[in-house]
């Protein structure tokens, strides 16, 4: 490893969220029976006309701001030619030449791993990114499942006509864990702002790795590999891993490598070949006859600019300066925008407790809404209803153990911090006067363990501190009890 270098570029094609299809007024829905939404136009039936989608465009504007691209005046749509059985038309209408923006760079986060996958030693990495396209996703090849799949393979032409948005990079990454990176930037940033869903497991994301090799010093390319329909960041980072060795092995042997195609087989931890790898002229690239060309004008660009929100990156940078977080709790607060929004309304609502909300997010909620499958915005505590627990905690009106209990209970009943609080009777004694008069029979019924305490046995004192929280039923301010103690102790 340490004589080669290591080149990998990206492509991800992302399915913008739209109601309907690109060029026809078919539902994008998933999930629905085979086939059912369809019509002449992604069927590819003679005579059948396109027509754009302006919420596409408006789609693709979002995502290529957010990705820090340059959007063209003015772009083609193109007929790129091949045959599979899920492309009905022979052909996908998508952008050549002329795309739809280009010339980006992007600031992400990357850290080095090790052997178990933990991230250390954070730093800025900035990516190039040559272009977002816009085009038409092709349908579905089905291979299990249905009755006879040994012998026949099923079409679902559902898909074939969902929008895309294509992202190459320029060949910028030396690693698969920098590739892994910023893929999860990426659907990040396409949730954040609303242009996909960005959801690998329902295929509205997959992501394209070219990786090759070349010895260190050498300015020239190795021979490229495409790793195709990678539906996971971590196959795909795997996948990567694994040519990168072959790779290697391969040309330290005296062996020669081949462009082509491969597929990551998960079951066995190995790609495979799919075919050789097409060139750009192998898809007759012409111009759409159907459609004219796309022109955006600069008042579109300015308003989709103008609703754009904070983005990600920069708010998890906001979020370390103006809160003190780390970079491993900003980018956890950050990882989902409805996320970043409940933790600054929490943060407000406990009067400015950065630090312990944070605390109350990542180690209670969370743990709470995974296990619910819920997002921060379907949370059944809101937000100010947090902060209202923490600041009752910073206040001493219940302790940081009741409050565990407490939040346990809002979120199954949805009732407000407060209300739980003093159904349950849980209002912490902070009144000295009574917490001593407590200390005074603990330490009246226990003269043999004060006798050794005072002896040195150290401790002892939780057994004390454990003795008043008991005669208390659990109500003494634990602070105040082991000031007092410690004193009444002495």
């Amino acid at each position: 490893m340490n004589n080669w270098e290591t080149i990998i570029g990206l492509e991800i094609h992302a399915q913008l969220s739209t109601e309907s299809k690109i060029f026809c007024g078919c539902s994008t829905r998933f999930g629905d029976e085979p086939n059912a939404n369809t019509c002449p136009v992604c069927l590819g039936l003679p005579g059948a006309l396109p027509v754009l989608n302006r919420r596409v465009i408006e789609l693709g504007a979002r995502a290529a701001l957010a990705l820090g691209l340059q959007i063209q005046e003015r772009s083609i749509f193109a007929r790129k030619n091949y045959f599979y059985p899920d492309l009905p038309k022979g052909y996908q209408i998508s952008q050549y030449d002329e795309p739809f923006s280009m010339n980006g760079t992007l600031e992400i986060m990357t850290a080095a791993r090790d052997e178990a996958g933990h991230a250390r030693d954070w730093k800025p990495m900035t990516v190039g990114i040559t272009r977002l396209h816009l085009e038409e996703d092709a349908g579905k090849n089905v291979h299990e499942g249905l009755p006879d799949v040994e012998r026949y393979s099923y079409i679902d032409l559902n898909r074939a006509g969902t929008p895309l948005a294509e992202i190459v990079t320029e060949p910028d990454f030396r690693s698969s864990w920098e590739a892994y990176d910023y893929v999860n930037h990426v659907r990040r940033a396409l949730q954040w702002v609303g242009a996909s869903e960005a959801d690998m497991e329902k295929g509205n994301l997959r992501c394209e790795a070219n990786v090759s090799i070349r010895r260190k010093g050498d300015k020239a390319f190795g021979t490229k590999v495409e790793l195709k329909n990678l539906n996971s960041v971590r196959f795909m980072q795997k996948a990567i891993e694994f040519e990168v060795e072959r790779h290697i092995k391969t040309l330290e042997s005296g062996g020669r490598l081949n462009q082509e195609t491969r597929l990551w087989d998960e079951r066995a931890n190995e790609t495979r070949p799919m075919r050789s790898k097409e060139e750009a002229h192998d898809y007759r690239y012409f111009p759409e006859p159907d459609l004219p060309p796309l022109v955006v004008s600069s008042d579109l660009i300015n308003r989709v600019q103008a609703s754009m929100p904070e983005l990600p990156g920069p708010r998890a940078k906001r979020f370390t300066e103006q809160y003190g977080l780390s970079f491993a709790d900003a980018s956890q607060l950050t990882s989902d925008r409805s996320l970043a929004d409940y933790y600054e309304a929490a943060v407000e609502a406990s009067g400015g407790n950065a630090r312990a909300t944070t605390n109350w997010i990542r180690s209670e909620l969370l743990r709470e809404l995974e296990n619910a499958g819920l997002a921060a915005d379907k949370s059944p505590v809101p937000a100010v209803e947090l902060g209202a627990l923490v600041r009752m905690i910073d206040e001493g009106t219940i302790s940081g153990k009741q409050g565990k209990d407490v939040l346990v209970e809002m979120f199954r009943s949805g009732k407000p911090a407060a209300a739980i609080v003093e159904e349950r009777g849980l209002i912490q004694v902070s009144d000295t006067g009574e917490i001593d008069g407590v200390i005074d029979e603990v330490i009246a019924a226990n003269p043999k363990q004060v006798e050794q305490f005072r002896g040195g046995k150290e401790g002892l004192f939780g057994f004390f501190v454990g003795q008043v929280m008991k005669a208390s039923k659990g109500k003494a301010n634990p602070k105040i009890v082991n000031e007092r103690l410690r004193q009444k102790l002495k």
